[in-house]
């Protein structure tokens, strides 16, 4: 549950001491890793502090999810393995065989995966929409609509989705909206305060921030879907470990200013792409001409780090332009202090291929660290030729 005596203190504020209660037996400013299965019981049933089993609850894991629900302005936070495992709790909690769902048309390829592979085997049926254009995503809804799904800026082409005019049609079709907010950390963007019903992270990202650990969370709104979700977070069992909760409750404290340096450098490496003679398109919602500029300026507090490009000769020179990169770091995932690059369509969205997500053969996408800026425009532009 969150600390509500953080409730109105400033993000940076709540960032740092939600959650982070100084350890009654010792002082300790940072909580203790409870590296702990099982707890001992004063009788039976006679639980200290409620923790009887790691899995259940570890206090460790208890001070990440308080401090994720009052970062995102939700009544509860979970804490899980990775973004995947707290997607699929979410996903088996909220839907039956039968339903329908609303997917972007650009989403992370991991989530579509788990959409067209796993859970559509058990009866749930899902849609395509450009959650961009509120018309596509009535046009999706069916009768058996039960969740509308939404990335917003999106994974890979930076699309933005207006939050609140979707939460607006998910109401009225009696439907959850989910939206996953990696790309933006609840620093830029805090979906439950514009109408959404959950928000999705993967914690191994800008949250953790510096690539040494993987995590998801689920935050919400509602206590009763909290406490639907903590059940199943139990009787599924894909919980973040004490240590991993650790690292990832280290991350966040700098999230604020890490966040800020992100978006500095991002609008500049954004800024010089848009003037490079071999690259085609700059999908970047800080751009004027970004067609979700508008949108993201009003419900994000600025842009966040990663930028999307096309580049002129087709899908080899993209390649080519990754291979020659020496600062950005050839990788998968994003949100790391340290910059990486990588093709879409061959690393991190090849299961869209074929699909109605699948992603321009000849785009680019970077995660634009806290690096100099201009050291990161030097190798941009050695990598383009």
């Amino acid at each position: 549950m969150s600390d509500d005596s953080h409730e109105h203190q400033s993000f940076e504020t709540r960032a740092i001491h939600a959650g982070n209660t100084a350890d009654p037996l010792t002082g300790a400013v940072v909580p203790p890793i409870y590296q702990v299965s099982t707890y001992k019981q004063d009788g039976v049933g006679g639980l200290r502090g409620g923790y009887e089993y790691s899995r259940s609850g570890n206090p460790t894991r208890t001070a990440l999810e308080e401090n994720l629900a009052a970062l995102e302005g939700g009544l509860r936070g979970l804490a899980f393995a990775s973004g995947l495992a707290a997607e699929d709790c979410l996903l088996r909690t909220l839907l039956s065989p039968g339903d329908h769902v609303v997917i972007p048309n650009d989403a992370y390829g991991g989530t579509f995966r788990l959409f067209a592979k796993v859970v559509s085997r058990w009866g749930v049926e899902w849609s395509v929409a450009d959650t961009s254009d509120p018309d596509s995503v009535r046009a999706a809804l069916t009768p058996k609509t039960k969740v509308i799904w939404v990335e917003t800026p999106s994974n890979p082409l930076l699309g933005i989705t207006d939050i609140a005019v979707v939460a607006d049609i998910a109401r009225t079709a009696g439907a959850k909206l989910v939206v996953d907010n990696t790309f933006a950390s609840p620093y830029l963007q805090q979906p439950l305060a514009l109408g959404a019903d959950v928000v999705v992270h993967s914690l191994t990202k800008y949250m953790g921030g510096h690539s040494d650990v993987v995590g998801g969370a689920l935050i919400t709104g509602d206590a009763a879907l909290g406490e639907e979700l903590a059940y199943h977070q139990n009787a599924m069992g894909a919980v973040a470990g004490p240590f991993d909760s650790w690292i990832v409750l280290r991350g966040i404290k700098t999230l604020a200013v890490r966040m800020d340096r992100h978006a500095e450098n991002a609008t500049k490496v954004a800024e010089m792409l848009t003037r490079h003679p071999k690259v085609t398109q700059v999908l970047y919602p800080g751009l004027p001409e970004h067609p979700g500029h508008d949108i993201a300026a009003k419900q994000m507090r600025n842009f966040g780090g990663m930028i999307s490009f096309r580049v002129t000769g087709g899908e080899e020179a993209a390649v080519e332009v990754c291979n020659r990169a020496k600062l950005f770091t050839l990788g998968e995932s994003l949100g790391g202090v340290e910059s990486l690059i990588e093709h879409p369509g061959r690393m991190t969205h090849a299961s869209v291929a074929g699909s109605a997500l699948e992603v321009p053969a000849d785009l680019v996408r970077l995660s634009v660290g806290i690096e100099n800026a201009d050291d990161l425009l030097a190798d941009l532009t050695q990598a383009l030729g």
